[in-house]
């Protein structure tokens, strides 16, 4: 099967059976939903930009497995230039969305499962690794997204899986049948997971022999019998219901999305089994999908960052002051703040190496620097842009009132003209498209798309504490000390 297009990507997702539920109800129609659809939209990128000839170098990749061109989100990465390839596509992508295209985690899951099956096969004999390949030959083939699961509700965060009152707070194995496993549970916040045709499910955190049941790697179908959704909600979710809703939107055509994933009872298949007991290769798994991960925050979130800083700098345009030497400055710290992130993640790359299966991964240490970076940069970067653009940004009225013919002024003045007089910026820009930039860093910093940008890049991969413990295992400090102490003269 050739590529997909990203109507075709569309017209797939409206042939599954999966169940989604919002504000208490079961949505039928969730393709066509307006708070979901732009989500949608955002993952159809990513097929839009693989069949443009512009992109294809960066979209796509030959598989290592079938020698067939297939998109770049479904491969495993050979050598460092993929590794590269990887965080320039997500930059690519986030320019062209300015928000979260939600396929990384399943690209990262496939890379990390590829490589830790291999391993657990070779020390126990099973044959993990080979039910991974056929599956993702048939991604690969099939064009398919693939929803990586990993975040556990966890329940109590000082009890480990076995410990929970509720036993289903980290997903389990319930129970071994000969032909497959059926496994209960679910997942939290996963990202762009009702846009997703399958999923891949991995354990949360390093575990113990009492947490076997816990250590469990699995795909499924997103409309598997057991599997059903609930949708999470954002600021600002609501305006996207308003009839006729466009400049009040923001980002109108492209969204992030996140659900809560619930797995009741699912029969799963030996065939999609991954992982089911080796409890010690949970921690190597989770390891290598969090340092993926890491890096990949280093591309998409920069480029959304090119967005908030291009919308920045317009705001002070059309406001008047982009040659003050003050907002200048504040655009070069925007701008040194984003390349010190896109720096990380190609570092990041070019550092990685090879695994025993043949793949590359990442250098984890620096992966996990570049994400502790993206847990501060986007912070000042958004805290910058709102400075530039003014408290108007948060206290404008609403897309009715600029459009309102109710008389209101002395003179017979409409609600509308009198919003269209006295918001008008340096008069070579009209008050309409000066009140869009301002609607549009609202939502990519405060509103729905701050999912894509703000706050995912604070617990996104894991928040910074996460980080914060990789760096102080990988940071070799002892051998450091043994560095100073060479230098400095100390014989002990």
């Amino acid at each position: 099967m050739t590529m997909m297009t990203g109507a075709q990507y569309i017209e797939s997702l409206r042939k599954l059976n999966t169940r989604v539920y919002m504000f208490g109800e079961k949505i039928d129609n969730w393709v066509d939903h307006p708070m979901i659809r732009p989500s949608i939209n955002c993952v159809a990128m990513t097929y839009v930009l693989a069949r443009d000839p512009e992109y294809t170098d960066l979209m796509t990749a030959t598989s290592h497995l079938t020698g067939r061109k297939i998109n770049r989100f479904a491969h495993i990465h050979q050598d460092t230039e993929d590794l590269k390839k990887k965080v320039k596509m997500q930059r690519l992508l986030g320019q062209k969305t300015g928000s979260c295209f939600q396929r990384c985690v399943g690209m990262d899951a496939f890379n990390a499962v590829y490589s830790t099956t291999y391993e657990i096969d070779e020390k126990y004999g099973t044959h993990y690794h080979e039910n991974f390949k056929k599956f993702l030959i048939y991604v690969q083939d099939q064009d398919l997204i693939v929803d990586g699961a990993m975040t556990d509700p966890k329940g109590d965060r000082g009890k480990a899986p076995h410990e929970q009152t509720d036993a289903d707070l980290f997903v389990r194995i319930k129970e071994v049948r000969e032909d497959g496993i059926v496994v209960r549970g679910a997942k939290c916040h996963q990202t762009g997971s009702v846009n997703s045709h399958w999923h891949i499910v991995m354990p949360t955190i390093a575990m113990g022999p009492d947490d076997k049941d816990y250590a469990v790697s699995f795909a499924c179908p997103s409309d598997a019998e057991g599997v059903y959704m609930i949708y999470g909600r954002q600021s600002c979710d609501t305006r996207k219901l308003e009839e006729n809703a466009d400049m009040d939107l923001g980002n109108k055509n492209f969204g992030g999305q996140e659900a809560l994933v619930v797995f009741d009872d699912v029969f799963v298949p030996n065939e999609y089994v991954f992982m089911a007991g080796e409890y010690d290769f949970a921690g190597m798994l989770v390891e290598r999908f969090a340092g993926f991960h890491r890096q990949s925050y280093g591309g998409c979130k920069v480029g959304v960052g090119d967005v908030v800083i291009g919308a920045a700098a317009l705001a002070a345009e059309y406001n008047g002051v982009e040659k003050a030497s003050a907002v200048k400055d504040k655009l070069i710290e925007m701008t040194h703040l984003n390349e010190t992130l896109y720096s990380c993640g190609i570092a990041c790359s070019c550092e990685g190496c090879q695994t025993a299966s043949g793949s590359y991964i990442i250098d984890l240490l620096l992966a996990n620097v570049c994400k502790q970076n993206v847990t501060r940069f986007p912070y000042e970067i958004v805290r910058l842009a709102e400075d530039i653009a003014g408290g108007l940004m948060v206290t404008m009225p609403s897309e009715k009132d600029f459009q309102s013919d109710t008389p209101v002024g002395r003179e017979g003045e409409t609600i509308g003209e009198i919003c269209h007089k006295f918001f008008a910026g340096n008069g070579t820009c009209s008050t309409e498209d000066r009140m869009r930039v301002l609607r549009f860093l609202e939502n990519i910093c405060l509103g729905s798309a701050a999912v894509g940008y703000r706050t995912e890049s604070m617990h996104g991969a894991g928040s910074p504490q996460a980080q914060r413990i990789m760096i102080a295992r990988q940071g070799n400090i002892q051998g450091k000390k043994k560095l100073a102490k060479k230098l400095a003269g100390i014989l002990k």
